[in-house]
C-alpha cells in the first residue's frame, strides 16, 4: 500500500501549493487559538478553495464546541481532527463530519486509549504525549519511541505523528508501518511558519517508501 502524507498547520497559498504538488493526500487546517498555525475562518476558507478535490481538508480542533465546528466546516473542511476529546463527543460530531481523534502516547499503555474510540471515529492519530500543562497538544516537535507500536492490534485506520521530519521520515515508516504520516513543526522554520522546500523534501521521502 503506497505511503501517504498530510502536512498540518498551513497557513499561505505558497505552502498549500508545495503541499499539493508534493503529492500530500491531505491538508490541515489549525482552529485553535493558542496555536501559532491558528487560523481565521475567511483565511481558511481561501485557502481551502486552492485545494483540489482529491486532496483531503482536515480542521484540526480541541475539543471544539458546536459553534466554532460549524463555522470552521463551512470553509470546506473535509474530516476534522480532534484533540482531547471524549468518545461521545466524537461520536456526536462524526455525526456530521468523518473524525479523526488523536491520541497522546509516551508509553505502550497509551495505545489503549484508541480502543475506546471504535465505532466513533474513522482514523486514530498517534501523536507524541507533550508535556504536563503544556497548552499544545501537539505541534512542538516531540516524538515518542516507534517500537512501541510494534504488536499493538488496530481496530481504526492509523496515521503517525509526532516529530517526524524530512530526514526521520522514511525511518518512521520503515520501524512503524505507516501508510500515513502527518508532519507539521518538521516542515517549519519557526513556529507557524512552514517552508516550500522542507515541504517538499518530506513529501519526496514519503513517495520513496
Amino acid at each position: 500500500m503506497p505511503v501517504t502524507a498530510k502536512i498540518c498547520g498551513l497557513s499561505t497559498h505558497d505552502t498549500v501549493g508545495a503541499a499539493v504538488r508534493g503529492g500530500a493526500s491531505h491538508v490541515g487546517f489549525v482552529f485553535f487559538p493558542p496555536s501559532p498555525r491558528n487560523l481565521g475562518f475567511e483565511q481558511a476558507a481561501a485557502l481551502a478553495a486552492r485545494v483540489p478535490g482529491h486532496v483531503g481538508k482536515v480542521g484540526v480542533f480541541v475539543d471544539p464546541d458546536d459553534a466554532l465546528l460549524g463555522a470552521a466546516l463551512a470553509t470546506g473542511l473535509t474530516a476534522v481532527q480532534l484533540h482531547r476529546v471524549t468518545p461521545e463527543r466524537a461520536a456526536a460530531i462524526r455525526t456530521r463530519v468523518p473524525v479523526w481523534v488523536a491520541i497522546a502516547i509516551k508509553t505502550r499503555a497509551d495505545f489503549a486509549q484508541a480502543a475506546r474510540f471504535r465505532g466513533s471515529a474513522d482514523r486514530i492519530l498517534y501523536d507524541a504525549k507533550t508535556p504536563e500543562g503544556a497548552t499544545l497538544p501537539g505541534g512542538m516537535g516531540m516524538r515518542f519511541d516507534w517500537q512501541l507500536l510494534q504488536g499493538v492490534p488496530q481496530h481504526v485506520a492509523w496515521a503517525l505523528s509526532g516529530g517526524l521530519d524530512p530526514d526521520n521520515v522514511a525511518e518512521a515508516i520503515r520501524a512503524t508501518g505507516a501508510t500515513l504520516v502527518d508532519v507539521s513543526s518538521g516542515v517549519e522554520t519557526s513556529p507557524g511558519v512552514k517552508n516550500v522546500d522542507k515541504i517538499a523534501a518530506f513529501c519526496k521521502a514519503v513517495s520513496q517508501c
